[in-house]
């Protein structure tokens, strides 16, 4: 459906992109995550033809891009709807671009993203949620088997998110393709294909299943422990730790195969006088996430 091959961009003397390629099928949610700056932006908008690329090559349905135009939807990271006009009027806008005029078909869209009662109202005045739906009626008005949603959910509230995500797989029920770029773990655990993005390079990609996979053979401990800089400090000294990610009261540590688990509780005896107890988990993708991206940002 969507091939991306050893595609390049530059800006200055900085590559944005470097050298990516990547193979979606018909009919999934493909998910592209990278921390801010890692290129995800460039990327989409280079598949949606709004920039060349300067090596590499894009194809959608066996098609290059300007022929393909009409068979994809596109949702920008920010709103990019007329303020000033309705949610009618901007509607009717962008149905018109593509040479649609059944009312029906349109009505029916409003009411799926419950934009109905609004549709006098003008589209400035609606709060961040009913913008994104907005923004996807828009993107929908030509019934695309494609769709980009750069950062769909960014600033909504999670209610709204799961409504939107729900939506997101309905439509891949109905056949469309969607490509996310978010930054979100609990939505890349929502995707069914996945790759990491960092400094414009992919450091991973697959199923969330095999994502995790990506490091290898590593192994992940808890340590229930409250934030200590000094704790960071020695157990990030033992060889093998891969990753110290605090999250709450728990201490994760993510260390390779060959790293002495009894090495952690001996500093942590020794050193800080903590006989906290070692428990062993399955990493999870934040965990593999920031482990494959924290010395690219």
């Amino acid at each position: 459906m969507i091939r991306v091959v050893e595609v390049t961009k530059t800006f200055g003397k900085r590559n944005v992109i470097n050298n990516v390629s990547l193979e979606i099928t018909e009919g999934t949610i493909f998910g592209l995550l990278g921390p801010n700056g890692a290129g995800k932006t460039t990327l989409i908008r280079i598949l949606c033809g709004l920039l060349s690329s300067d090596e590499g090559t894009v194809s959608i349905n066996n098609q290059p891009i300007e022929e393909a135009k009409r068979a994809f939807g596109y949702v920008s990271q920010y709103f990019g709807q007329y303020e000033e006009l309705s949610v009618w009027e901007n509607l009717l806008f962008y149905a018109e671009l593509y040479g649609v005029h059944h009312v029906e078909t349109l009505n029916n869209l409003l009411l799926r993203y419950n934009l109905e009662q609004y549709r006098e109202l003008k589209a400035g005045s609606l709060s961040g949620g009913y913008k994104r739906r907005l923004s996807l009626v828009c993107a929908l008005a030509h019934d695309p088997k494609i769709l980009f949603l750069d950062e769909p959910t960014a600033g909504i509230d999670p209610v709204t998110r799961k409504l939107l995500w729900d939506d997101f797989y309905q439509l891949s029920q109905e056949g469309k393709t969607l490509f996310v770029t978010t930054h979100y773990m609990e939505e890349a655990e929502r995707c069914k294909e996945l790759a990491f993005l960092a400094q414009g390079m992919i450091v991973a990609q697959g199923t969330p299943s095999q994502i995790k996979r990506a490091l290898g053979n590593v192994a992940l401990y808890i340590v229930k422990i409250s934030y200590n800089p000094a704790i960071v400090q020695l157990l990030s000294r033992i060889r093998g730790v891969v990753l110290l990610n605090q999250f709450g009261n728990e201490l994760r540590i993510l260390v390779q195969s060959d790293c002495d688990r009894d090495e952690i509780a001996k500093v942590l005896h020794e050193q800080l006088k903590i006989n906290a107890r070692l428990q062993e988990r399955e990493p999870n993708l934040e965990d593999l996430f920031i482990a494959l991206t924290q010395d690219k940002t």
